[in-house]
């Protein structure tokens, strides 16, 4: 099998305004501590989610401009139904966030049950964007 040929006009072969995937990733929450001081900060409950955000302090390691975490109790379900709603949570801050999350806060992702896991793609990411203007206080 031979690979494909590149395009001779001197053209890309991707097409669109997105950046590409490897600066898309985010810094990635894996501290207890982090957690629970995001657990301390302003929250919107969504149907498929909770979303929790956070102002980093100056004095704070700041790894990344922006960093998320994501958490799925029990009562999400078994290990199958948690993996699902997270790799799901994960997927709408990776498409959301770059763009519209800000530099300096923290944001962590709350699974709930029989609702991540199950609730249409696009319904999470609308509740995403609605949750996050109402995070960061933009009219409608």
């Amino acid at each position: 099998m031979t690979p494909p040929e590149a395009p001779q006009d001197g053209t890309n072969a991707t097409t669109g305004d997105t950046a590409p995937a490897v600066s898309l990733r985010l810094a990635v929450l894996t501290k207890r501590a982090d957690f629970q001081r995001a657990s301390r900060a302003k929250r919107v409950a969504t149907p498929g989610f909770i979303l929790q955000m956070r102002p980093r302090r100056a004095g704070e390691p700041s790894d990344a401009p922006i960093r998320v975490g994501f958490t799925c109790s029990k009562k999400v379900g078994n290990a199958v139904a948690r993996n699902r709603a997270k790799r799901r949570l994960r997927e709408i801050a990776r498409l959301t966030l770059p763009h519209r999350g800000r530099a300096g806060m923290d944001y962590v992702f709350v699974g709930r049950r029989e609702a991540t896991a199950t609730l249409p793609f696009a319904h999470l990411l609308a509740d995403l964007e609605r949750a996050l203007d109402t995070l960061h206080g933009v009219k409608k």
